[in-house]
């Protein structure tokens, strides 16, 4: 806590004075780029990775990146995605998975919910994801291979369960919204983003296309 304590004041004596037009521009409201979905993992930082400003993002975070399919939920997910295309009116949404998620090997690995019986329900909108596992990966026995292709699957899979959102249906029916699959390597910094033609996640920084509204699962 101290650490935090500290952090607050560095913040308020060192860095806010040098931020400070930026902040007192925000009063007016807010104008993000794009709806970021990620994990609430401690070790990715959206705004940090995407070299963002205050205002630049808007962030929706829970564990595994989930988007419950509308009307499956009570969370605030639904709120958040509806408030960030019909109020704030963004025109990118990314679900960002990561490299190494307590989340999917929970869900791999049901031992690790045992005690979890919240994680547990909440993980079963990742449903299909395992399903995606089983029938298509019994060919990969390696623990580690199994983990990175649950977290590419599953970053596809919520995507779909976002186009089921009204909000964002109507968007992408009338072209006003893209939607992106990204899943980020934290240990290495690379960011790699689902290309549809090539139904395989690619670099980012050699997958500039914008519009991913095509995105869906791959054909294995």
């Amino acid at each position: 806590m101290q650490k935090l304590v500290k952090g607050i004041h560095r913040f308020q004596h060192e860095i806010f004075g040098t931020k400070r037009e930026l902040f007192e521009t925000l009063v007016d409201g807010q104008r993000p780029l794009a709806l970021f979905i990620t994990c609430s993992d401690s070790r990715i930082d959206p705004a940090l990775m995407t070299q963002t400003e205050p205002g630049e993002l808007f962030i929706l975070r829970n564990a595994g990146n989930i988007v419950p399919p509308h009307g499956a939920g009570n969370g605030g997910e639904a709120a958040t995605i509806e408030f960030a295309v019909k109020v704030l009116g963004v025109k990118d949404i990314i679900i960002c998975g990561h490299s190494y998620c307590g989340a999917m090997n929970g869900l791999l690995e049901a031992d690790v919910l045992a005690d979890l019986p919240a994680m547990k329900q909440w993980l079963s909108h990742a449903g299909p994801t395992v399903q995606i596992i089983r029938d298509n990966y019994e060919h990969i026995s390696e623990s580690s291979a199994r983990l990175t292709a649950a977290i590419e699957e599953n970053v596809l899979v919520q995507l779909e369960n976002l186009r089921t959102h009204p909000s964002v249906a109507a968007a992408l029916e009338r072209k006003d919204l893209h939607v992106h699959a990204w899943v980020y390597r934290f240990e290495s910094g690379e960011v790699f983003a689902y290309d549809p033609g090539q139904e395989q996640y690619v670099p980012l920084e050699v997958f500039e296309s914008p519009d991913r509204s095509d995105v869906r699962p791959r054909t294995i």
